[in-house]
C-alpha cells in the first residue's frame, strides 16, 4: 500500500509541475516519439452535443467544470499541505489546468490521436506498476475520482503530454555559447577596486583566482536563454573574446566577466539543453494564453 501511494502521489505532482505556465516548471527532456509518464488533469472537452453545464474555466470550446476544479484543487492541497495559502493554491491549479488545456486542445489540432485501445493499454500498464485495477480504484475513490473522470483524466493528460515534448524537441542540441570567467563581489566599493585593479593593468585570471580559489571564477560555457540574470548574459554576448566587461550589478552580487571562448554551434550542455526546453514551453504557453480566450468563472 505504501508503494501505490508514493507511485500515485508522484504521478499527482507530475499534473501540477510539468505543464506550469508559471515559474519554472519540472519538465522530463523526452523525446516526442516517447511515451512519457502522463500527468492527470481533469479537463473536460465539449463536443458540440453536450448538455452545456457551468465552466469554471472555459478555453476556447474546452472547459473545466467547478466541480473538476473543486477536486483538482483539493488534490493538490492534500499534497502541498499548508506550505501555500488557498488563493495562491487556487491560482496554481488554475493556471496549471489552463495550460493543459492550451497543450492538449494544441495537440488534437496537431493530430495527435489517442483511441480507446490505447487508452486502455495505459491504463492497465499503471494498474500493473501500483499492483492491480483494485488498487488503482481505491486511490482513485480516495482522491475524488471516478473510473470515468480518471479515465478522461489520462487521456486529457496524454495529449498534454505528446504536445509538451513536441515543443521541446523543436530545441536544438547546438548552440551559439560563450565560455566565460567571472569575479563576483558582494560589496559595491569592493568590485570597484577590483575593477580599477584591471584598468590598471592586473591580469583579470589571477584576481579571479584570488577570489574564487577553488574554481578561479569559470562559470563554463552557456548560450542565451541560460543565465538567470539577463543583464550579465547580455554583456557576455557582447563582447570578444579576450575582452571583460565594467561592473555589472545582480540580484546576488556585482559581476565583472571575461570572455574566453565563443562558438557559433556548441554542443549544449544537458543542463543548458533542459533550461531552454523549458524556455521553449514557458514562451509558447505564454505566447497561447496571449492568443487564446480564457475565461475564469467569477
Amino acid at each position: 500500500m505504501r508503494t501505490l501511494k508514493r507511485a500515485l502521489i508522484c504521478f499527482l505532482l507530475i499534473s501540477l509541475a510539468a505543464c506550469s505556465s508559471s515559474g519554472t516548471p519540472t519538465i522530463l527532456a523526452v523525446p516526442a516519439s516517447s511515451t512519457p509518464t502522463p500527468p492527470p488533469p481533469s479537463a473536460t472537452f465539449l463536443a458540440p452535443t453536450d448538455i452545456p453545464v457551468p465552466m469554471a474555466i472555459t478555453v476556447g470550446t474546452m472547459g473545466i467544470t467547478d466541480q473538476e476544479l473543486q477536486a483538482e484543487l483539493a488534490r493538490y492541497q492534500a499534497v502541498s499541505g499548508s506550505t501555500v495559502s488557498a488563493e495562491q493554491a487556487l491560482k496554481i491549479v488554475q493556471d496549471d489546468l489552463i495550460a493543459q488545456l492550451l497543450l492538449a486542445g494544441a495537440a488534437v489540432e496537431a493530430g495527435y490521436n489517442l483511441d480507446d485501445a490505447a487508452l486502455q493499454k495505459r491504463l492497465d500498464d499503471l494498474s500493473a506498476q501500483i499492483g492491480g485495477a483494485s488498487q488503482l480504484t481505491t486511490w482513485q475513490q480516495a482522491h475524488g475520482y471516478s473510473d470515468e473522470s480518471f479515465r478522461q483524466a489520462l487521456k486529457r493528460s496524454a495529449q498534454a503530454a505528446w504536445m509538451r515534448d513536441k515543443i521541446m524537441s523543436s530545441v536544438p542540441t547546438t548552440a551559439e555559447q560563450v565560455h566565460v570567467r567571472q569575479i563576483l563581489l558582494y560589496n559595491e566599493d569592493v568590485a570597484k577596486k577590483y575593477y580599477e585593479k584591471l584598468q590598471a593593468g592586473s591580469d583579470f585570471d589571477e584576481l579571479a583566482a584570488q577570489v574564487d580559489p577553488v574554481t578561479r571564477g569559470d562559470i563554463g560555457w552557456f548560450p542565451r536563454g541560460y543565465l538567470t540574470d539577463k543583464s550579465v548574459e547580455d554583456a557576455a554576448f557582447l563582447l570578444e573574446p579576450g575582452a571583460y566587461s565594467p561592473i555589472i550589478p545582480s540580484d546576488v552580487g556585482f559581476h565583472i566577466i571575461k570572455v574566453l571562448e565563443r562558438q557559433a554551434a556548441q554542443e549544449l550542455s544537458p543542463d543548458a539543453f533542459l533550461a531552454l526546453q523549458k524556455r521553449a514551453l514557458n514562451d509558447w504557453l505564454a505566447e497561447q494564453r496571449q492568443k487564446s480566450n480564457i475565461i475564469l468563472a467569477p
